[in-house]
This record gives structure tokens, sequence and C-alpha cells, in this order.
């Protein structure tokens, strides 16, 4: 079973217009709505590659209800902890003449020390159960700063490998608490770091603690610095859509290789290929399944001499 973390999920919404006018009205031609937050995300696609996986963070209010509605309908199981504040809401508007989205994010409940203490004695509970544990997105408010790094090292306790996906001050000491695998975007891995070499930036991340560390750099690709070496894998060709999600899908990639035991080339051609599957899908947390099997064959991924 692999357990994703959402600590501040959300719901979803997407608006696709012909244009985007800034200033005036805008018809919206087309609405979606979907469980959302990284971690949610990661599991939907996970789910969908025929993996066991467990949601757990936090849901409340009428939000949360709708966002758990939708998830018992998408194959991940639901251990969301209920709070008594609203769960958040994503909006992400399309804008068809462009390719361009323009995201909107509310910040999320406001969680309690009860609230949050109720969380961590499920979570050790799901990690003792877990063949892989992923820690995805932004902290709620009320929710300390060294969240990631608390569940980080409750998780190496139970035995697990965890991957860490977030940002900013979280990032940074979370990676200090040694996580298996950090995967920042290109900007998050630069401000960790202080670099915006990729080489050079990923190198630094292991040094503060990451055991490996997988960077994306968008639609080159990604970059993987790792005990057994380090590669550069690259899509086939550029694709235009929504990127909203992209970074989860690799997420999934990369767990599910992990948990078959693929090698890392292999993890990382997954990666690529469903990131990009992902952008040519309506929304976050799906993939354009032909897509990402034509795309597949073609990502190249090349060792990077050190």
């Amino acid at each position: 079973m692999i357990l994703t973390v959402t600590l501040n999920t959300a719901l979803d919404i997407t608006y696709r217009t012909a244009a985007l006018t800034p200033h005036t009205t805008n018809r919206v031609t087309e609405v979606s709505e979907r469980p959302g937050g990284k971690g949610v995300n990661v599991a939907r696609v996970l789910a969908a590659l025929g993996h066991e996986t467990v949601v757990t963070g936090f849901a409340g209010g009428r939000t949360g209800d709708a966002l758990r509605e939708l998830l018992a309908a998408e194959g991940p199981s639901d251990a969301l902890v209920p709070v008594a504040g609203t769960t958040r809401r994503t909006i992400a508007v399309v804008d068809e003449s462009t390719g361009n989205t323009t995201q909107l994010n509310e910040p999320g409940p406001v969680v309690t020390p009860a609230e949050w203490a109720g969380f961590l004695t499920s979570y050790r509970g799901l990690v003792a159960e877990a063949d892989a544990v992923a820690l995805c997105g932004s902290l709620p408010p009320g929710v300390h700063v060294g969240a990631y790094a608390e569940l980080v090292r409750v998780a190496r306790a139970a035995g697990p490998p965890v991957l860490l996906d977030t940002s900013g001050e979280p990032l940074r000491r979370g990676i200090a608490a040694r996580p298996d695998l950090v995967k920042p975007n290109a900007d998050e891995l630069a401000r960790l770091t202080g670099s915006r070499e990729p080489l050079r930036a990923t190198r630094d991340a292991r040094r503060r603690g990451g055991r490996s560390v997988v960077a994306s750099l968008g639609p080159a690709g990604m970059l993987a610095a790792t005990p057994d070496g380090t590669w550069r894998a690259a899509p086939p060709k550029a694709v235009r859509g929504n990127p909203t999600g992209a970074g989860d899908s690799a997420v999934a990639g990369l767990l599910s290789g992990y948990v078959e035991r693929l090698p890392w080339p292999e993890r990382l051609a997954r990666a690529v290929a469903l990131s990009a599957a992902t952008v040519l899908a309506p929304v976050a947390g799906e993939f354009d399944r032909r897509a990402y099997a034509d795309l597949l064959p073609g990502v190249v991924v090349t060792e990077q001499v050190t």
C-alpha cells in the first residue's frame, strides 16, 4: 500500500473559457470538479496505474464532504481526518485560445492542536502498514512549519521510504529530517539552495539531507541525483495544455517505479511520460492514457558524469 499525505486538501474546480480577458465578464464553457491537493492527485494517478493507495490528511465542512464523495469514485481509500474548518477550493481557469492556466488557491482551514494530535495518531497507524509514503503540498493554517520534518521522522522510524514534495520553509526543515526522496521543481530547488544550475542545486539538496533528489525542469523533463547515479530525462516532444498536476503525476511515477523495483532510468522515464500526459489531460490528477503510452518509449534518459 502507498500512503499519500495531503494536509491541505482541496476541491479542485476547473473553468474553461474560449479566451480569458481581464477586467471584463468571461463566459465559462465548461466546469469540472475533482478531489484535489497534491497528494490526492498523486493517489488518483497511482490508483489509475493499479496501485493500492490510501489518502490521509484533513477534510472539513461541505467542501470536504464533496471532496470525499468524489474521492470515493476514484479508487484511493479515504483515511482523511475530519476538522471543524472548511476544506479549501482551488480554481483553475484555462484559456483555450492560448493554453495558459490561471490558478487561484484558497488558504485552507485552521487546524487546531487537538486536530493535529489526532492526525498524528492516525498517521502512525497508517505508516506502519505502508510500502511507501508521500508527503505533499502546502501546510494549512495552524500546522507548525516543521510538520513535514516531524512526519518524515515518524516514517523513517516505522520503516517505509518517504518522499517529500513541498516548498519554502517546510521543505527546508523537512529535508533536514533526511527523507528518502525529495521532488522540488526548479524554482523550489533554487530557493532552497540559492543556485539555478540544476545539477549543482540537486547535489546541494542532497547534502542538506535528501537521500535522492529529483528536480522537475518543466518542459525540459527531470534531473535525478541519487546514491546510484545521476540522470537527466527528457520527453520526446514538447506538449501544450494544462500543467496543473503534472508534478503530482511525476511523483506517482516515481513512487510506482519504486514499489515495482524498477531501476532509476525506468522510474524517471515513467515520471516524465506521466507528467507530459497530464498536461494533455483536462484536469489535475488525471493523465491521457494514449498519450502516456505514446510518450513513454520516446523519453530519453542520459546518465550525467559527476
